[in-house]
């Protein structure tokens, strides 16, 4: 079974270090098509006002992270929860992580904020309290890697909480069998952390930093999470 994806790129990092990087696209991109080599996965640039004609020109999307707020009153930014009503609208299948899991609930009718419990950058553990039916293999706790000060405070209706944590009660969210979401990121690799841990030594508080460095080298559970997100885009159900 083939699919053609839509990536939809809201990264807008400027640091020097990135551009020794692959972008939020290209690593989704790479992610995902380790675990379905045979499908199509096409880089829309939405950061820089490039968009979809139409819904349905994809079978699924996929909406990254960002440093940009979804709060922003920014052109593409409107474009895009536009889009994403759209997309519900047709029901078809869409994943956010991190800024595309906080644009799907505002854009639906949830609510983001400026986190009061201040960064969460290092490792995320998110405990599922409820598994969908593509989770698998089922795992309770997630760890993967995070960057975020805003966060989803309230879901729009008809959401499903599906996992959280102290820092980010509203961690994971589904809606129906067409939205999946999470606040973290299983794109990032460690290297690419180590790197953005040192780009952020200089702003964010010392002992948050001097957590991550200790966090960020245990395992991950990315591919994991690339498994559930194609499973989930594909239409994978219970046995």
């Amino acid at each position: 079974m083939s699919r053609h994806i839509g990536v939809l790129m809201t990264a807008t990092d400027t640091p020097p270090f990135a551009a020794e990087f692959p972008d939020d696209g290209e690593a989704f991109r790479n992610l995902l098509s380790q675990e379905r080599p045979h499908w199509r996965f096409t880089i829309v640039y939405v950061k820089d006002n490039e968009f979809p004609a139409r819904a349905s020109d994809f079978e699924g999307y996929l909406i990254t992270g960002s440093p940009a707020s979804v709060t922003d009153d920014r052109p593409w930014i409107r474009q895009l929860l536009g889009l994403i009503r759209e997309i519900e609208a047709e029901r078809i299948p869409q994943a956010g992580v991190c800024f595309g899991h906080q644009a799907i609930a505002l854009a639906l009718g949830g609510t983001v904020e400026r986190s009061s419990r201040g960064w969460g950058f290092g490792v995320s553990q998110t405990r599922y309290m409820r598994m969908a039916p593509w989770m698998t293999p089922a795992k309770e706790v997630v760890h993967l890697y995070t960057a975020h000060r805003d966060q989803v405070t309230a879901l729009p209706d008809g959401a499903e909480l599906l996992g959280g944590s102290e820092h980010c009660p509203i961690g994971s969210y589904r809606m129906g069998d067409h939205v999946f979401t999470t606040e973290h990121h299983p794109e990032m690799t460690t290297v690419f952390m180590r790197r953005l841990t040192d780009e952020l030594a200089g702003t964010l508080d010392p002992a948050i930093i001097a957590k991550a460095r200790k966090e960020i080298e245990a395992p991950q559970d990315s591919r994991l999470m690339a498994r559930w997100i194609v499973q989930f885009l594909e239409g994978v159900t219970a046995p």
